[in-house]
């Protein structure tokens, strides 16, 4: 698949990388391309300007902070966009921008799919996604058959199970779960013990 990857930190190396390890092929567009052609080098990918990502991908995924989310990305009509981004306020822990996904698919006119945003970055950095013998879910929330379905192929091909979130609308409860983990994970507690499968 051909992914194009929007921004040079680390949810584009972590991910980027993952990918390209997976046989996709990735062109990083960060906002600085100094930083792209680093990174696209480091990982194996190649670098542009975000124009290109948008343009190159097959889907797209925004990496860069919520804040200049909708101007990174622009107006991309029709594009499978993959939102990894958190709108948290830092040291409270709550959502800076409520429903931010709906919020950029309706800028954008993109097939917005809102992924990959419930782990921390070092999450995808390490060298197994399988826990306790089992493979990290990842929680997809879209509108879009299409876009759900390449988003899922994404997920599974880095060795991750798909978890349907429902329709985009769902996306914001993703996100405020998000922001509640993290107070949770910066305090201390093992926010894995309060979701068991139930008998």
């Amino acid at each position: 698949m051909r992914i194009g990857v929007l921004g040079s930190g680390g949810m584009a190396e972590s991910l980027g990388g993952r990918w390209v390890e997976a046989g996709h092929e990735v062109v990083i567009g960060g906002r600085s391309p100094e930083r792209s052609k680093e990174l696209a080098a480091r990982i194996g990918a190649v670098a542009g300007s975000p124009a290109d990502a948008v343009a190159f991908g097959d889907a797209v995924l925004l990496a860069v902070p919520a804040a200049v989310a909708a101007e990174v990305l622009g107006h991309a009509p029709g594009r499978v966009v993959v939102d990894c981004t958190n709108s948290v306020v830092p040291g409270r822990y709550v959502l800076d921008e409520p429903r931010a996904a709906a919020r950029l698919a309706s800028a954008s006119k993109a097939h917005v799919v809102k992924a990959f945003n419930l782990c921390h970055v070092d999450v995808w950095r390490r060298p197994s996604l399988t826990f306790e013998g089992k493979p990290l879910g990842v929680p997809l929330c879209g509108d879009s058959a299409e876009a759900l379905d390449v988003v899922r192929e994404l997920v599974r091909s880095i060795g991750c199970v798909p978890v349907d979130g429902g329709p985009l609308e769902r996306a914001e409860l993703l996100e405020a779960m998000t922001a509640f983990a993290i107070g949770l994970w910066v305090g201390g507690a093992d926010v894995r013990s309060m979701f068991q499968t139930v008998p």
